[in-house]
Formats: structure tokens, C-alpha cells, sequence
């Protein structure tokens, strides 16, 4: 196993410690061991959104070239239309 030498301020320090102390991990080498799985997790978990989100955005744009979809200016344009006549309607009571 490799060895890495890292300075850290004080506070930082007494912070991993305190982690230590209170039996949440058994040493500093087992804190930075998390620190870093949970940091590799995260990465793939985002690369996996990032896909997915890729994914999504390509079939949409696939169903609006064939004719699917709503156009935003219309359905905004309906919303608006018909908070209006909401409040109008309530303005009179």
C-alpha cells in the first residue's frame, strides 16, 4: 500500500480527529479512504445523470422532429392566459 503525506490547518485536523475520537472511523487513513470512495460514488453517480439526461434530451428532440411535443411560447402563452382569467375572476367577487 502507497503511502501520501498531507497538511492540513489546524481546525481541519482537530475535525478529522474529533471523527476518530467519537469511533466514526478507527484511524485517519480509514477517514481519507471514505472521503475518497465517497468521492469516486458521486463521480459516477453524476456521469451516470449526465448520460441519462443526455438520453432524455435526445429522445424529446427525436419526438418534436416527429411532430410530438408542445411549443413553449404556446403553452406559456395558455398559462398566462389563464392565470389572468383566474384573477380577473376572483378580482370581481
Amino acid at each position: 500500500m502507497a503511502t501520501m503525506n498531507v497538511s492540513l490547518p489546524d481546525s481541519m485536523r482537530d475535525y478529522v480527529q474529533s471523527r476518530i475520537d467519537s469511533g466514526q472511523y478507527a484511524s485517519v487513513s480509514d477517514y481519507v479512504r471514505d472521503l475518497i470512495r465517497r468521492d469516486q460514488s458521486a463521480i459516477v453517480d453524476e456521469e451516470r445523470w449526465l448520460k441519462e439526461l443526455n438520453a432524455s434530451i435526445d429522445e424529446s428532440l427525436q419526438e418534436m422532429k416527429a411532430g410530438g411535443g408542445h411549443d413553449l411560447d404556446d403553452v406559456s402563452d395558455a398559462i398566462i392566459a389563464d392565470i389572468r382569467k383566474t384573477a380577473s375572476g376572483e378580482a370581481r367577487r
